[in-house]
């Protein structure tokens, strides 16, 4: 039986970087994760590298470049013609990035000498201070257990994945562009996976059970709405689904909206209501794994189950269910074992929708902050008005940054336009040590930038926008 220090189970962005950063720490370190490849083969890097993130940003960048070429290539005095997709090329160029990211975690792995394990990892039994875990017949045995196994989507009682429903996996690996696309959720998910088939000649519809994006700003998501219907999603909200019938040919779903019961039909159907935690093979019941009444695993605030020697991080412990938050904890998680401080700040944790255009945002909304009944100040500065944005021949959007109305610190900023996915870092890392939006105001940015926008917004926080 083979011994460790620590043992993560879950090789995902959570547990891959956890397992690596206690083998930093002098740990001797184990990773099992049963995700496979199409050849059967260990694939670190869960659903994040594997069938979620990644993939899905290759798609959106290759259909991006398609659209561009399709539609906005001859206002900059560039005609093409005769151009035609090669869906089973663009495929494989996805492929291709995940397999090339999934093997180097096999390669970071054998760096730091954390030792893999394909299958799934059981708790057993405990023995004295150590921990047995199954890996199929296998037991290996570890002081600290951390329980990193993600998450996975979320099915209704009226349908099942398979077929023409389908969840993330499937709708990233369609061999034919579907006519009519329906897609359930008008979340992150269903906007950025719409988005990739719409580019590539789906018609889109979106049923979506409340309002648009209420988990962003409301000016962010009513200036996104209007881009997105613009381009040609349709997107209808406030709707109660009844039932989804899979025929074979065609999917069928009943639904009610404001006007009344609906029937909509199409081709295929990508269900993206939301994701639960993946808790199955654990052994949890045995064991005595205590779990939330949502089924998460229920943790204090150094990641500790109730199960001594155990931890928990990333999706299934609930909270924001993102890579990077993931991560964080990992490293976090790994550090308060070897007795060191570690942390996150749940504060600074940005979100990013990499639809066109991206989404991103940091901190509550305004609704959120009156709510609570927070003083504030914001400032607000559109990309239109942006030298770079202008040059790029993409003005869409705008940046919002909001402080404290007595002192000043910077508490939130929501992105709407071109590349906002890597100007929230700004922001991010501002709000980290603690800044105000005159620190953010006063550092000098590049010219021409679309960083200036974030400039801009800061300075308007004060009233003082200099080209608005």
């Amino acid at each position: 039986m083979s011994e460790y220090d620590v043992l993560v189970i879950g090789g995902g962005p959570g547990g891959y970087v956890a397992a690596i950063r206690a083998a930093q720490l002098g740990f001797k370190v184990a990773c099992v994760d049963a995700f496979s490849n199409k050849e059967g083969k260990q694939s670190l890097g869960g659903t994040c590298l594997n069938v979620g993130c990644i993939p899905s940003k290759a798609l959106l960048d290759s259909t991006h470049k398609l659209e561009a070429v399709q539609h906005e290539y001859a206002d900059h005095g560039i005609e093409v013609s005769g151009v035609k997709l090669d869906l089973a090329k663009l495929m494989a160029r996805k492929d291709g990035i995940v397999k090339q990211l999934t093997g180097g975690i096999q390669m970071l792995f054998k760096k730091n000498k954390v030792t893999a394990y394909h299958g799934y990892g059981t708790l057993d039994r405990k023995e004295g201070e150590q921990w047995v875990v199954k890996v199929g017949e296998e037991e290996l045995k570890a002081k600290h257990v951390i329980l990193a196994t993600g998450s996975k989507p979320r099915e209704l009682p009226f349908f099942k994945f398979g077929g023409n429903i389908l969840d993330n996996v499937g709708a990233l690996s369609l061999d034919q562009v579907p006519a009519k696309l329906g897609v359930i959720g008008a979340g992150v998910i269903g906007l950025e996976l719409g988005s990739v088939w719409r580019r590539m000649g789906s018609e889109v519809t979106a049923l979506e059970a409340g309002g648009f994006l209420e988990i962003a700003d409301e000016g962010i998501a009513k200036e996104a709405l209007r881009h997105f219907q613009k381009q040609g999603m349709k997107i209808i909200l406030n709707v109660k689904i009844s039932k989804v019938e899979d025929l074979g040919d065609r999917v069928v779903v009943t639904y009610t909206d404001p006007s009344g019961e609906q029937t909509y039909e199409c081709d295929k159907l990508i269900a993206s209501v939301g994701r639960i935690p993946n808790t199955d093979n654990l052994g949890a019941e045995k064991v005595g794994l205590e779990l939330t009444e949502r089924g998460f695993i229920k943790i204090d605030e150094h990641y500790h189950t109730n199960l001594k020697g155990v931890y928990a991080i990333g999706d299934v412990v609930g909270g924001l269910m993102l890579a990077h938050k993931a991560e964080d904890e990992g490293v976090a998680c790994a550090e308060l074992i070897a007795g060191q401080a570690g942390h996150v700040n749940y504060d600074c944790v940005p979100s990013v929708i990499y639809t066109s255009p991206e989404i991103a945002w940091v901190g509550p909304t305004e609704k959120q902050l009156k709510d609570k009944g927070v003083e504030y100040k914001a400032g607000t500065f559109k990309f239109i008005a942006n030298g770079r944005a202008l040059a790029h021949d993409d003005t869409r959007g705008f940046v919002k940054i909001i402080a404290d109305a007595k002192t000043d610190r910077l508490i939130a900023a929501h992105m709407i336009g071109p590349s906002v996915s890597e100007l929230i870092a700004e922001v991010v890392t501002v709000m980290e040590f603690g800044g105000s939006a005159e620190d953010l105001a006063r550092t000098v940015h590049a010219h021409p930038t679309l960083s200036e926008v974030v400039k801009e917004a800061a300075m308007g926080v004060d009233k003082r926008m200099i080209h608005s």
